[in-house]
């Protein structure tokens, strides 16, 4: 992945474009370019897919059935005037791709080729490829990465792209026509050998206006002014990136590399590949947004490239936007401060509980800040070890700078502990509670612990069990292993202070 070293960064992202403003007129076409291609409801992916053409980079589109997955590219590969294969991944031989091979005269293998075999191709779409044999969909997979086949490269292979129905695990959410049992979730290592992963609006989401102009529009052929302007116009932006990178590259290096560490708390992973990919995905999408004429800064255009880079949707993972936009503006704020700033540290520390910790050290860190920080700690905390948690940091000498709204929660937590709880009822026929009950008797008597220990988890448990929280043998189980799990980590951290 790349990495910047140098002491300090000075590039304003709230700068449209660079200093340097490139080479070109913008082409008449330059706003709104995927609805002059007949594609209406997307303009929000014009940037991303005009990102995607500059940079040749390989394109996964997931929508359900009628999103326009299979026109929108062969618009493309029309306006582009490129040969063009489409091909169906779930009906798909490997004859169909390479032709059918022949041994000629000195004992060497060729293949015989047929209309639409891809030796010739400009563009490959590979249409369904998530219903694709998973021995044919290894077959495919270096035409994607590396564009060749049987070793032998495709050397007039540019545009590499495929499209999928979302995985049943994805779509199962009891809406009729939208569970795809035969859509698969894509391997992930093949899935992370696209830089863009795009989700296609759904036709709900669509304006009135728009669906009335879909509903009354008709397919003709592009005229040529429209594709030699979005030809032009996909060339603007692939001089213009060298002039992003010239003024943003630092930045950008500095977002990728912190949100490495951040997407762990999403249980989201970015590979070393993937990091390359989308540091070059966001200087190319503000190439992109720039030539399109947008009103933008750089962390606009890095929010577009990475929610449209999250190689988790092929395999069916459900991805919170809304927790996804939090991570990122976290993200923004890290990278705007100053290299010296202490602050820094914790955009480094991916766990939530060392995160707490280590913010409740920093006396420059505003008091909003450090609740924030402390709230997501007690967030990522199961019963229990929450509460041993809230009585740690209650301890700690900056809980004066805690909002009050996240004091009082410490408080509550604390008090469930540290308040002494008796239970006086009789219980008949429930043999569940009744074992819960002798559960939370035998785990609090056991000689595991000394008796400050013990009481606390004696108050809590039964507390729980009295308000219901508690009333299994199992729930009571993992309660006691969480906070034994806590006892046992604030104890190695107070060991090692």
């Amino acid at each position: 992945m790349a990495h910047h070293t140098s002491t300090a960064t000075t590039t304003s992202t709230s700068s449209p474009a660079p200093s340097s403003s490139g080479s070109g007129a913008v082409p008449s076409v330059a706003t709104r370019f995927l609805r002059e291609l007949g594609i209406i409801g997307v303009d929000r992916l014009d940037a991303v897919i005009l990102a995607a053409l500059a940079t040749k980079a390989p394109i996964l589109l997931i929508g359900q059935h009628g999103t326009a997955k299979s026109l929108l590219l062969a618009r493309i590969a029309e306006a582009l005037g490129l040969s063009f294969r489409h091909y169906n991944a779930s009906l798909l031989n490997y004859d169909d791709l390479v032709g059918y091979p022949l041994p000629d005269a000195d004992g060497s293998l060729k293949f015989v080729q047929t209309p639409a075999s891809i030796w010739d191709a400009q563009a490959v779409f590979l249409d369904e490829i998530s219903r694709c044999r998973p021995e044919l969909q290894n077959k495919c997979f270096p035409i994607i990465h590396e564009k060749c086949v049987q070793g032998i490269p495709l050397s007039k292979l540019e545009y590499r792209w495929a499209a999928m129905n979302p995985p049943a695990s994805d779509s199962s959410s009891g809406q009729e026509g939208t569970e795809y049992f035969g859509s698969e979730a894509l391997d992930v290592a093949l899935a992370d050998r696209f830089p863009f992963v795009i989700e296609m609006p759904n036709w709900r989401t669509f304006s009135e206006a728009d669906r009335l102009a879909i509903i009354g529009s008709r397919i003709t052929p592009i005229p040529v002014a429209t594709r030699c302007a979005i030809s032009a116009l996909v060339t603007l932006v692939r001089e213009r990136v060298a002039a992003v990178v010239a003024a943003f590259d630092p930045w950008v290096c500095d977002y990728v590399q912190h949100l490495s560490t951040e997407l762990a708390s999403l249980n989201l992973h970015l590979s070393a590949r993937r990091g390359v990919m989308l540091h070059d995905a966001v200087l190319s999408v503000h190439a992109a947004r720039w030539t399109l004429g947008a009103q933008f800064n750089m962390e606009e255009s890095a929010w577009i490239a990475f929610k449209h880079s999250i190689p988790d949707r092929a395999r069916g993972a459900a991805i919170d936007e809304g927790k996804l936009q939090l991570l990122h503006r976290r993200v923004c704020g890290l990278v705007t401060l100053d290299r010296a700033d202490p602050r820094r540290l914790l955009g480094q520390e991916s766990d939530p509980v060392s995160r707490a910790f280590l913010a409740l050290e920093l006396d420059s860190l505003a008091g909003h800040e450090l609740s924030a920080y402390v709230a997501d700690a007690l967030a990522s905390c199961e019963l229990g070890a929450r509460h041993l948690l809230a009585a740690a940091i209650v301890e700690h000498p900056s809980m004066a700078r805690v909002h009050p709204a996240v004091a009082e929660q410490i408080g509550t937590l604390v008090g469930e502990i540290e308040v002494s709880c008796s239970v006086d009822e009789v219980v008949r026929g429930n043999v569940t509670r009744i074992g819960a009950f002798n559960e939370i008797i035998e785990a609090t008597s056991a000689p595991s612990g000394p008796r400050a220990v013990m009481l606390p988890l004696q108050n809590l448990l039964l507390r729980l069990w009295s308000s219901g929280q508690c009333a299994s043998e199992k729930a009571v189980g993992r309660l006691v292993s969480d906070y034994e799990s806590m006892s046992q980590r604030l104890l190695e951290r107070k060991t090692h202070a």
